[in-house]
């Protein structure tokens, strides 16, 4: 009720994401701030946060995009589907990195090519499905920068997020830059864009709004309240098949297993699918030694996802022996059913490492004091309001 008498009339709300942790914080508070905006009075809209798979094949990019799509639907389809104050779903697509170093930086991006696939895959099933356009969210440098321009991506509503502008000036122009403009897909002739939705703001005044957080983004629609209207026309009434399924069978496959020396790492690369053959939607996979082959050591491991249902797992940490064991698939989201593939994997004696003589102790040379960086303003030049 604060953000509606603040002058809220529409609020977007994070309703799924593709990595698993974050998507299960989504839900946990996607009813109860659904229920309660349309109770106020506002329209509510939806958006999905994409993280795109690391991998160049098409069949591989189209199928994780249709998974990711997938869960969307199943999540909206949980809601009811769509109603008359409901606006279309989003995709928030502001992330093209598809593989991390060990210390968490980007070591590799998508390509253009393989951005726009993925995107223009997961838009028009979504479309299909609900018989309503989905909105891209993005921002102009991604666009640009990221993306390779189609006549497919332009009948998509934009909702763009370009700060530092006023959207109370009527010269304000997101989209523009230093000496011209951005150039994709809904860059004009003349140089402007075509936008929907404008995220003019990160830096909104959380308790203004009734907002627990003290930052919140900011957000206007462009156009007459007929033009808004038109958005939400159109409901999507889901039917039985279309609610998520729960402990659907599914079914682990081990491609590949890497294994050599103790002292080296063990790598599974897995699949794991649906009845269907697609892959599935959410989970993760880990390795279990058999009880009967003794090992005594907690192996290290950790996962990597490329796409939906196929991961890189490591394990680290076994001693040199003939291991017999499986790969777990376990989906915390209760929508597919574990399910698990046997292994069997033979290391040897790895070398082992020459002590190294501990120095005599000395006296550290004191260090001189660090002088602690200024604190980065990130609502420098932002609108707070």
């Amino acid at each position: 009720m604060k953000a509606y008498s603040a002058g809220v009339r529409f609020v977007m709300i994070k309703a799924s994401d593709t990595r698993d942790i974050s998507d299960a914080q989504a839900l946990k508070y996607l009813v109860m701030d659904h229920n309660a905006a349309q109770a106020a009075g506002m329209y509510t809209g939806f958006y999905h946060y994409a993280t795109l798979p690391d991998s160049t094949d098409p069949a591989v990019i189209v199928a994780d995009a249709k998974a990711q799509a997938q869960k969307v639907l199943w999540r909206l389809a949980s809601l009811g589907g769509y109603t008359e104050r409901d606006l279309s779903y989003a995709l928030d697509l502001e992330n093209k990195c598809v593989r991390l170093t060990s210390g968490g930086a980007c070591a590799k991006n998508a390509t253009r090519s393989a951005t726009t696939l993925w995107a223009t895959t997961w838009l028009a099933m979504v479309a299909e499905k609900t018989n309503r356009l989905p909105i891209l969210y993005s921002y102009p440098t991604f666009l640009e920068g990221s993306m390779v321009r189609t006549a497919e991506l332009l009948k998509y509503p934009l909702w763009i997020a370009h700060y530092a502008i006023n959207p109370a000036d009527p010269l304000a122009k997101p989209g523009q830059k230093s000496g011209g403009c951005f150039v994709h897909s809904w860059t004009t002739a003349t140089c402007e864009t075509i936008w929907t939705f404008w995220q003019y703001s990160s830096c909104g005044i959380g308790k203004k709004y009734g907002i627990p957080s003290t930052r919140v983004d900011l957000n206007v629609f462009r156009g007459p309240p007929s033009s808004f209207l038109q958005l939400v026309k159109g409901t999507w009434v889901p039917e039985v098949s279309d609610l998520m399924p729960k402990q659907e069978p599914s079914q682990t496959f081990v491609e590949s297993i890497t294994a050599t020396t103790s002292n080296k790492n063990v790598i599974f690369s897995v699949m794991v699918k649906r009845p269907d053959a697609s892959p599935v939607v959410t989970g993760t996979v880990r390795y279990f030694a058999n009880k009967d082959a003794n090992l005594l050591l907690t192996p290290q491991q950790s996962v990597v996802r490329l796409s939906s249902g196929s991961w890189i797992l490591t394990v680290k940490g076994i001693p040199a022996g003939t291991w017999p064991g499986r790969i777990k698939y376990t989906d915390i989201s209760g929508t597919h059913a574990i399910s698990d593939a046997p292994v069997v994997f033979t290391l040897s004696q790895g070398p082992t490492g020459t002590p190294t003589p501990t120095p005599p102790s000395t006296s550290p040379t004191p260090k001189p004091p660090v002088t602690p960086k200024p604190a980065v303003d990130g609502c420098a030049n932002q609108i707070k309001n």
